[in-house]
């Protein structure tokens, strides 16, 4: 299946969670922030959050000053 993630498009498996998707990425989970459909997804939901075809995925790593998009 296809998610928008930061804008761009990406396949996924089907039935990715939040917590194997930012595995995949190869980011801490503890470490970021992460939207679905405009909506924050606390972090012990990560792994309860399933996604489906079409959704936008931001995942956002704090830094000093603001935010910076995951790429």
């Amino acid at each position: 299946m296809q998610i928008r993630l930061n804008g761009q498009s990406r396949d996924v498996s089907d039935g990715i969670t939040v917590t194997a998707l930012l595995h995949e990425l190869r980011v801490r989970p503890e470490r970021v922030a992460v939207l679905v459909n405009q909506g924050i997804i606390k972090k012990p939901s990560y792994g309860s959050t399933t996604l489906r075809d079409g959704d936008a995925v931001e995942v956002l790593t704090v830094m000093a000053g603001g935010m910076e998009e995951i790429r």
